[in-house]
């Protein structure tokens, strides 16, 4: 990622934190939303000129000291915390890279013996490495099942599939935004953004919010191509054994159709 993405993403995050969070007074004619610049260097301690030149793609190495200021000032989560020392170039920060190691037979033998559960092996870029039986069930209405992103906002399946759509679009592209720091291949994930802007309409904004927010948990309403209206209980694990990897883990609720 360039850094002007380091910029945008420090813009988008310094205008969702209220001046009343750092104990500053919210008077005056504030003409952006959330913390100015002023307000964001101050805290840190730097100067109002060095931050611009952070914003503005002009200050190459920020330290660590720095991004942890940053990361203080502007209340960053953990998943943010991450992405930001990946758009500043701290690797290390992020332990080990994923690499493009086949899913572990392992895994692959564990999720083929949950006859009641659809599991799916996602790679940094949502590039679907491998399901079971069952997921491939509740997959079935989908054209192409290669991506979870173009699943959800380029195949017309993903309108009519997930009830809340929308939710689900924006949580889709917030788990790329945090598990694309572990990505190896910048080649796979240039061409799958130029896709999204291409052919998505909604994926620009969603794209230039810069949330950064991986999968956990929900409960989600699905509408399935021959079972109709169900609620599914779904989990994302963290492949250990290949750090990137996401295990997705979905289970129909008892009585949900």
């Amino acid at each position: 990622m360039s850094r002007t993405d380091l910029g945008e993403f420090l813009m988008t995050r310094r205008a969702k934190v209220a001046p009343e969070t750092l104990g500053m007074p919210a008077v005056g004619d504030r003409r952006v939303p959330g913390l100015r610049r002023d307000e964001v260097a101050a805290d840190m301690g730097v100067s109002v000129d060095y931050y611009r030149r952070l914003e503005q793609g002009k200050e190459a190495h920020p330290s660590e000291a720095v991004l942890a200021g940053i990361s203080a000032t502007l209340r960053l989560t953990a998943a943010e915390e991450q992405h930001l020392y990946a758009l500043a170039g701290v690797a290390r920060r992020l332990g080990e890279t994923a690499t493009t190691r086949p899913v572990p037979p392992e895994l692959l033998n564990l999720m083929d013996s949950w006859h009641e559960a659809g599991a799916i092996v996602l790679d940094p870029v949502l590039d679907v490495l491998a399901m079971n039986a069952a997921a491939q069930e509740l997959l079935s209405g989908f054209c192409e099942t290669a991506n979870l992103l173009e699943m959800v906002l380029l195949d017309p399946e993903g309108r009519r599939f997930f009830v809340d759509w929308a939710a689900s679009a924006e949580a889709t592209v917030a788990n790329l935004r945090a598990s694309a720091d572990f990505a190896v291949a910048p080649a796979r994930l240039r061409e799958l953004l130029t896709l999204l802007e291409a052919e998505s309409p909604e994926f620009p904004a969603l794209w230039a919010r810069h949330d950064v927010r991986p999968k956990t948990h929900e409960t989600k309403r699905l509408s399935h191509p021959t079972r109709g209206l169900i609620s599914v209980d779904f989990h994302a694990f963290n492949v250990a054994s290949v750090p990137g990897y996401q295990l997705l883990v979905y289970r129909e609720r008892p009585g949900s159709t």
